[in-house]
């Protein structure tokens, strides 16, 4: 299964995230990304989540959860995320305005934050974004390789 964002849900009360196998009218058959065990969860006991649903609310609109986490992924060298998620609600505040400069400071809470971090650290320790970005680099260079 290729690592795509579009595949990955939270599932409340349980920790992490996982893929997405498929749906089913009374709940989702998911996919551990450690692995690999599949489970049914129902809808009677679970909320679910796409990411690809969620966005942070800006002052104008909002922004994907996708690209927030390309931010979080040019900046990981600079800031170590396990830290930031122990780190002050004012920490947090500023790590978010190198992120997201023009986020809604009145609707964007720090446990908000907080859960945008883990779902981040969860996926980069599984090399996630990673792949992603070898997918980019090799696109990329393929395309100039066809200007010159």
């Amino acid at each position: 299964m290729e690592k795509n964002i579009e595949n990955i849900v939270s599932v409340s009360s349980l920790p992490g995230l996982y893929y997405l196998e498929s749906s089913r009218s009374n709940g989702l058959i998911i996919k551990d990304m450690d692995t690999g065990v599949k489970q049914f969860v129902s809808v009677r006991k679970h909320q679910f989540t796409p990411l690809r649903s969620i966005a942070i609310y800006t002052y104008s609109d909002s922004t994907p959860i996708e690209d927030i986490f390309k931010t979080m992924v040019e900046i990981k060298q600079d800031h170590n995320i396990s830290e930031l998620l122990k780190a002050s609600n004012n920490d947090l505040a500023n790590y978010f305005r190198i992120v997201l400069p023009e986020y809604d400071e009145d609707r964007v809470y720090p446990s908000d934050m907080k859960k945008v971090l883990k779902w981040f650290d969860f996926l980069d320790k599984r090399d996630f974004f990673s792949l992603n970005t070898e997918t980019t680099e090799k696109s990329t260079s393929e395309d100039i390789g066809e200007e010159e």
